[in-house]
């Protein structure tokens, strides 16, 4: 991941709709949700979330598969290792052992 790419990322998840229902997201992954599903949870009307979708899906956060009648929308689980990463490559000055608090916390959940 680059700058201009990490920037995308962030401004896309810079806004409480487009991040809650980002890690609603990561939360249903591998299966994912309906598009209904999201729009419900967000209390928005379906045009409305529809342009926050389209929002993190330009910054390759979120993608969509048909399935039958319905849209799935799932979270890039690599888009967001990849923005982690970038975030976290300069960490502590390289001293790996620094960041292994971060580290621990995340293998809790």
């Amino acid at each position: 991941m680059d700058s201009e790419q990490a920037l995308g990322a962030l401004a896309a998840l810079s806004h409480s709709t487009r991040l809650d229902a980002f890690r609603l997201l990561v939360r249903h992954e591998p299966e994912g949700l309906t598009t209904g599903a999201l729009v419900e949870a967000s209390g928005l009307s379906q045009s409305t979330f529809s342009t926050h979708l389209a929002v993190l899906g330009k910054a390759g956060l979120v993608s969509a598969k048909k399935r039958g009648r319905q849209q799935i929308q799932r979270a890039n689980i690599d888009q967001l290792r990849a923005l982690m990463l970038f975030l976290a490559r300069d960490c502590c000055g390289g001293r790996a052992e620094l960041c292994e608090p971060l580290l621990a916390e995340l293998s809790c959940c």
